[in-house]
């Protein structure tokens, strides 16, 4: 059912999020794949319905073979690539982390990277926002484990994994090398049209987001977080 959704508005999403001004968002994570991938690389990339980060990748002579679902992984028996991506929030809607990180580990080699980039449990600008509106509920609204997301005329269950539970699930063959914020001081998606008319702005919180991703605390802080591991033997 939630591919069925997804699939149904994947044409909308360019122009909710890929195309926004917000997709400062994905410029973040693209700088870091740009670091991480290099030229004549095959990675696999999952949830990649408008097809934004492929044709990104394209431009750096990276070929990226897109896989949807666990079942659509078997197109593909004992191919090895070198590595692999699953961008904003596209595991959310997997029910079993355990599984799908054992499917990705026999189809990636040894010493591949990883990336996974999911939405934050406390996304601080999106909480600070609703509280200054008086929407208390709407301000803690990623903080349980499970949300009923509605896409459409579908009804989707999303889960938001904390940091360690990421690190467990994808453990033992995948250790975590690195995590980032994306989005901890940038304003989340929908407040898009408000950041339009302050480009300076926005080109300060970007600034400041890049000084501060990295640490501790708010790495898990930000709209999403962006994991890198690598394909270990376990």
């Amino acid at each position: 059912m939630c591919v069925v959704a997804f699939d149904k508005h994947a044409g909308a999403y360019d122009d909710l999020f890929a195309r926004s001004r917000i997709c400062t968002q994905r410029e973040a994570v693209w700088e870091v794949l740009a670091e991480t991938f290099h030229a004549g690389d095959a990675i696999l990339t999952l949830n990649c319905k408008t097809g934004e980060d492929a044709r990104f990748l394209s431009l750096l002579d990276i070929s990226a073979v897109a896989c949807d679902t666990r079942q659509r992984m078997a197109i593909w028996p004992g191919a090895l690539f070198d590595g692999a991506l699953s961008n904003f929030s596209g595991l959310h809607s997997v029910a079993d982390l355990n599984r799908t990180a054992r499917d990705l580990a026999c189809m990636i080699s040894l010493g591949a990277p990883l990336i996974v980039c999911l939405s934050t449990r406390f996304c601080l600008s999106e909480t600070l926002w609703f509280l200054s509106r008086g929407e208390v509920r709407k301000a803690f609204r990623r903080s349980s484990a499970i949300a009923i997301v509605k896409a459409g005329d579908s009804v989707v269950k999303m889960q938001y994994p904390a940091l360690k539970k990421v690190r467990q699930s994808f453990s033992p063959s995948f250790a975590m090398r690195s995590c980032k914020g994306i989005g901890v001081v940038l304003p989340p998606s929908f407040l898009d049209p408000l950041s339009r008319k302050h480009p300076r702005v926005l080109g300060l919180l970007r600034r400041i987001d890049r000084s501060i991703a990295a640490l501790p605390l708010l790495r898990s802080m930000g709209d999403h977080m962006l994991v890198h591991f690598e394909r270990v033997q376990g």
